[in-house]
């Protein structure tokens, strides 16, 4: 074998190896029982891992979020998630604090109610909702109660797409905010007999500094809501 079919060879190798890595590089965010690179934020719900799953128990009126000490910009990220039927919950990705504490930024929503707009994206405490499922009759059929959802939320540049249980749930564009921590929602609850509801998170993980080409194609049903040039 002549020394440039070899050389040749190797790089080919090295080319399918490096293709391989970034398509498989998935990031897993909860590695322990101890929430390592996380940190709560907010109200007075709590937050514990049991088994490998996250558990969030309500407490108070105030929103908690349990929050990724890093910050993402270009992503797909993907969770199962189990709710207690009579609480609302959402997944913050892109999201900050003000100058008051208070968090804010795009939230895919969990909602369990008869409304059933889990999956819609929502600006907490700033413009609030951005993409209800008013106008996606599939996308409100995909989340199912008491049962594990899987969530795949895909971040690049403007674009924001949303996935629940393989269906999609929210096409969205818009520049407000590009980068930011991810954070699990704990909502504030009125009552005291509201008080223990739980919401529970598992397989958490995150493929970072993806491509245009590793996002899911759209599906043509879903309406694109653009807010990019406003």
């Amino acid at each position: 074998m002549s020394n440039r079919l070899t050389l040749l060879i190797g790089i080919l190798t090295l080319f399918a190896v490096s293709c391989q890595k970034s398509s498989n590089d998935w990031k897993e965010l909860v590695t322990d029982d101890h929430l390592v690179g996380w940190k709560v934020l907010g109200g007075e719900g709590s937050y514990e891992v049991k088994n490998g799953e996250v558990v969030g128990t309500t407490k108070g009126t105030s929103n908690t979020f349990l929050a990724t000490e890093n910050t993402y910009e270009n992503f797909i990220l993907e969770l199962e998630v189990l709710v207690d039927p009579k609480m609302n919950s959402g997944i913050q990705f892109r999201s900050n604090q003000n100058e008051r504490g208070v968090v804010n930024g795009y939230q895919a929503e969990i909602d369990p109610s008869e409304r059933a707009w889990s999956g819609g994206l929502y600006d907490e405490s700033r413009r609030g909702w951005l993409y209800p499922l008013t106008t996606n009759q599939a996308g409100q059929k995909a989340f199912k109660n008491n049962q594990w959802n899987k969530y795949r939320i895909e971040a690049f540049d403007n674009k924001v797409q949303i996935w629940v249980n393989d269906v999609m749930t929210t096409h969205f564009q818009d520049s407000m905010a590009t980068k930011g921590f991810i954070a699990l929602q704990v909502h504030g609850v009125g009552t005291k007999e509201e008080e223990g509801l739980q919401v529970k998170w598992r397989n958490i993980r995150m493929l970072e500094n993806i491509k245009k080409t590793d996002l899911t194609p759209a599906v043509e049903d879903v309406t694109l809501t653009d807010l990019s040039t406003l």
